[in-house]
């Protein structure tokens, strides 16, 4: 009876351990990481928009959406910036989840503190509030990359994301993440 427990015990730190190594690995990616160029799906109540995107750390995005309405998002790290043909939307950025996601230094503590996030046979998933805001982040588990978030915008609309083709640390022009004007 002895050795099932022993054998019980040895299973589950097993799991523990090979948890607390793919978390390790994850901040240990993120660490090297300066920015990221991806592709994105992105469903909004069941809305599904594609494009790309290149992240800079900190807090900087800049977006292009596969649409005739010639969408982009823009981050300058202070401010979110949405805008179409026909509109325009600015936002500081302190008020919506983008800024949590953006914010790898505040991944990183979040992240290394936490200890209840669930790993899949495919994914890592992290999940935490802040200012009313809840966030799901996404893990590849194979490659411990960035795989995707789910929030609830402003307009508490579910937001889901799912990145794919990355590259990391790219040459990136400054001007890349400059606020776009109102027309």
């Amino acid at each position: 009876m002895r050795k099932y427990y022993l054998i019980l015990l040895l299973f589950f730190f097993s799991i523990n351990q090979s948890s607390a190594s793919i978390k390790s690995g994850i901040l240990n990616k993120l660490n090297l990481i300066e920015n990221i160029s991806f592709n994105f799906e992105q469903n909004i109540n069941d809305k599904i928009e594609k494009g790309k995107c290149v992240l800079q750390y900190p807090k900087k995005i800049f977006c292009k959406y596969n649409l005739n309405n010639k969408k982009i998002l823009v981050s300058n790290g202070k401010s979110l910036v949405i805008k179409t043909i026909s509109s325009y939307y600015i936002y500081p950025l302190k008020e919506t989840p983008l800024e949590l996601i953006l914010d790898k230094k505040y991944l990183i503590d979040i992240i290394s503190k936490s200890k209840n996030y669930h790993v899949d046979e495919n994914f890592v998933a992290f999940k935490f509030f802040k200012n009313e805001s809840e966030v799901n982040i996404f893990f590849d588990k194979k490659t411990l990359n960035l795989m995707g978030w789910q929030t609830v915008d402003l307009y508490q609309n579910l937001n889901i994301v799912f990145l794919s083709s990355m590259s990391f640390n790219q040459k990136i022009k400054k001007k890349t993440f400059v606020l776009p004007q109102s027309d």
